[in-house]
């Protein structure tokens, strides 16, 4: 028997006072791979992107990690094993390192200081961790952000348009960053994204989305516009 996704959705639908954000929603995410949900703006894709690590709670349907329900894991640990990394990234004031730690800062647990700084050695940050959050670009920021996220060691990696609210160049620096990462660590990761030469760049599989539902599914070539 082969073993379930690692990450998959059964029906999952969210309504929010008479409106459906997501409809009827069910995707199976492979280990190791970068699934793309794409589509417009107001196509539910954040709102999709926000139920799969209880951000939001379902009305309908649920969400399996690893073939495991997760309502039956623990919501702190749920959002540490499905990180998240949102579009615009609020760090806390100190410095990169107290930054990237803030996880296992919460969570009273100590720090690894040698792998965040190989996490900032990868992600083009060597030398950063005792710069102070404010004296960074917004492609700097995003990628604090990123190592924020990955120091928790997550199974699934949640990617909100990362790169989006950048200028082109710091954009696909980002991009490119972010791929060579998530291939040496052979990350898992959910992205949502409105442009569809990134989703190629990065993705594998995936769905495009429209009203809250999915209208095409499988393979990039056939989600993506041409």
């Amino acid at each position: 028997m082969s073993p379930p996704p690692l990450l998959a959705t059964r029906d999952l639908t969210r309504v929010v006072d008479g409106t459906t954000l997501v409809a009827d929603v069910s995707i199976e995410v492979q280990a190791e791979e970068v699934f793309v949900v794409f589509g417009p703006s107001g196509s539910g894709k954040t709102s999709l992107l926000r139920l799969l690590n209880r951000l939001d709670e379902p009305t309908r349907g649920t969400v399996l990690l690893d073939g495991t329900d997760y309502r039956d894991i623990e919501p702190r640990t749920l959002r540490r094993r499905v990180g998240w990394v949102p579009q615009a990234p609020t760090l806390i004031d100190g410095t990169v390192a107290e930054n990237v730690a803030w996880g296992p800062t919460l969570r009273d647990e100590p720090v690894d200081e040698e792998r965040l700084n190989a996490l900032l050695d990868r992600l083009g940050l060597a030398g950063f961790a005792g710069r102070t959050a404010d004296r960074l670009s917004g492609g700097e920021a995003q990628r604090v952000a990123i190592a924020r996220t990955l120091l928790n060691g997550p199974d699934v990696v949640l990617l909100d348009e990362p790169a989006s609210s950048l200028d082109a160049d710091a954009a696909r620096r980002v991009e490119d960053l972010l791929r060579d990462v998530m291939t040496d660590l052979s990350l898992t990761a959910v992205l949502v994204t409105h442009d569809a030469d990134r989703a190629r760049r990065l993705g594998q599989r995936g769905v495009r989305m429209r009203g809250g539902e999915v209208v095409a599914s499988g393979d990039l070539d056939a989600v993506l516009p041409t």
